[in-house]
């Protein structure tokens, strides 16, 4: 574990705003830290955060060849918003179709083997390109989104990555993020007036209904409590 890199990042986001935090951190890291956004409301309102102040902090999404139509829209809403570019990061082309050749285009529905493996080529190996050279990751996680989650700290260190995680909107609830996209007119997907809190690939998410954990929409097929695709698993 990077012990001195981990305490040197909570020194400096220690009792600060997210805005203060990731400004404290753009200037200590400039050209080693790296944002990764899906779009989602929390990723929207560090994405304006960053913008918005010219932090030096490179932003980056996956294209996985399977979100929604509404989230390539907010994604061009957001570059015409700020005039700024979004990287990204695409599966090796090999693998996908590999993958679907041997196993059709439906497999993840098949076995929780087949739907990580599918993660596995379309998210997390671009990923890991784009976190490669960098010392520190930004994302949009929140401790009330999951059980899971709940036991994560805002400063972590990521062994898989070899690399310092912050969750700038860590203690945030859910109705704070929802005030600060309203209060400055962030571009957001649509999909979150429908029922989706959280949204990733087009057929691994459904909208939740009233009273559902945020994250009962995504491999709702599934009946495990910890459902992650292995971006953020320790």
């Amino acid at each position: 574990m990077q012990t001195d890199k981990m305490i040197r990042v909570q020194q400096i986001v220690s009792g600060k705003t997210p805005e203060e935090s990731l400004a404290l951190l753009g200037k200590e890291f400039a050209g080693k830290i790296i944002f990764s956004s899906s779009f989602g409301l929390e990723d929207q309102a560090i994405t304006h955060i960053i913008f918005s102040g010219n932090i030096p902090i490179r932003i980056f999404t996956l294209d996985t060849g399977r979100i929604f139509p509404e989230t390539y829209s907010v994604w061009n809403s957001t570059r015409e918003k700020y005039g700024k570019n979004i990287e990204s990061f695409s599966p090796d082309k090999e693998a996908v179709q590999k993958m679907v050749s041997s196993k059709g285009p439906n497999s993840f529905y098949e076995s929780v083997e087949n739907r990580l493996e599918c993660c596995q080529i379309r998210k997390v190996e671009p990923m890991q390109r784009a976190l490669k050279g960098n010392e520190i990751w930004i994302t949009g996680i929140r401790k009330e989104q999951s059980a899971n989650r709940d036991n994560m700290n805002s400063v972590e260190w990521d062994e898989k990555n070899q690399i310092v995680k912050f969750h700038p909107l860590f203690d945030w609830s859910f109705e704070e993020v929802k005030d600060f996209i309203k209060k400055n007119n962030v571009p957001y997907n649509s999909l979150h007036d429908k029922g989706f809190p959280s949204i990733g690939c087009q057929p691994c998410t459904r909208a939740v209904k009233e009273g559902e954990n945020p994250r009962a929409g995504r491999w709702w097929w599934e009946d495990a409590t910890k459902k992650e695709c292995g971006l953020h698993e320790k």
